[in-house]
């Protein structure tokens, strides 16, 4: 049984949602006891998580020791816990988390970890049952994706979850908000602490759906077609109302034949579309064979740019946070469709602000 498309169990999905892990209060004794069974159970030798001496805020509280998966969410605990925690990102730029399996070096990381954040939705499948483990051990493990409405998520055609909320920036602040409340959860003395740093982050993250809405919304109405490698974008076409599509499904271990390539170089020719995009954690091959389909028609398209899609940009660049990795979205898809957005993208749109 898997647990990566976990929610809240008061949440109730359906029954195709699996059963979600316990959840449990964290304890530092109880976090020492547990650790090295676990580390024992999972073949990973000693290293139960201890604290070196240094591991203390400036006021003398513990820094928590927290674990995410995608960048997006470590970007979202980075500003929630701030100096709070140190926190660590499993999967880098240019991962696909789709297809990513945890190393041996990723488990002991994970049963080191005060708490772990995951998506959910079945984005980390292959981790599901690493994450089941962890959870049923006493680990503190949440999906940050457990406060979304059941009418909020979308689903395909086969009625699978489309994980890719951060692409819709007020579907993110709930994320955001699961945060807050499961550090509350694990460490209620410092919620205060949580909750003022997750409205912080969260009135940025306002400011930059605003954003969104306007750029995307300069695009002309006939080219506000987004046709990216895989279909990570349903989120962001439905909140910026751009028509979206993938030429594979939402996950990419599904694969794109034939008949799919063709369908969509009919809608190119057919609509007229000019740019077309690839995606950082996506192989570019099938965007190439919709170039060469189209030109074989007599219709010339050009890759409009790189997005982010399911990994944000390198460390320590603003496309390596989750606001910089919209911004450059944004900006790239509404300039190559014909759309508006000034020098800066949304820094310099703020600043106006």
């Amino acid at each position: 049984m898997s647990v990566a498309d976990n929610a809240s169990p008061t949440h109730g999905r359906g029954s195709r949602r699996e059963t979600p892990p316990p959840r449990r209060r964290f304890s530092l004794v109880a976090l020492a006891l547990v650790l090295p069974a676990l580390l024992a159970a999972l073949g990973c030798g000693n290293g139960a998580a201890s604290d070196d001496g240094d591991g203390v805020t400036a006021d003398g509280t513990p820094v928590l020791r927290i674990v995410t998966t995608v960048g997006m969410i470590t970007d979202i605990v980075r500003n929630v816990a701030a100096d709070h925690a140190e926190v660590e990102g499993l999967m880098r730029e240019g991962i696909d988390p789709h297809l990513y399996k945890p190393t041996r070096s990723d488990v002991i990381t994970l049963s080191e970890a005060d708490v772990i954040f995951y998506n959910g939705l079945m984005l980390e499948g292959k981790m599901g049952d690493t994450l089941l483990r962890l959870a049923r051990a006493g680990n503190a493990v949440f999906a940050v994706t457990e406060l979304i409405a059941d009418d909020y998520v979308i689903t395909d055609e086969a009625s699978h979850y489309d994980p890719h909320v951060w692409m819709d920036v007020q579907g993110w602040k709930r994320a955001v908000e699961a945060v807050a409340a499961s550090l509350t959860e694990v460490d209620s003395e410092r919620a205060s602490v949580w909750t003022e740093n997750a409205a912080r982050y969260n009135r940025e993250l306002e400011l930059l759906d605003g954003y969104a809405k306007e750029v995307i919304g300069s695009i002309p109405a006939d080219q506000r077609v987004l046709i990216t490698a895989h279909d990570a974008f349903g989120y962001f076409g439905r909140a910026y109302d751009i028509e979206v599509r993938g030429i594979q499904g939402i996950s990419t271990e599904s694969e794109a034949g034939i008949n799919d390539i063709n369908r969509l170089v009919d809608f190119l020719v057919d609509r007229g579309i000019r740019a077309i995009f690839v995606e950082t954690s996506v192989a570019d091959k099938n965007i190439r064979a919709l170039i060469e389909g189209a030109a074989a028609r007599g219709h010339e398209v050009v890759i409009g740019g790189t997005l982010y899609s399911d990994a944000m940009g390198p460390a320590g660049t603003w496309e390596g946070t989750y606001i910089g990795m919209i911004d450059h979205n944004v900006t790239t898809i509404a300039r190559a469709l014909g759309g508006t957005a000034p020098e800066g993208g949304f820094r310099t749109w703020r600043e106006g602000r």
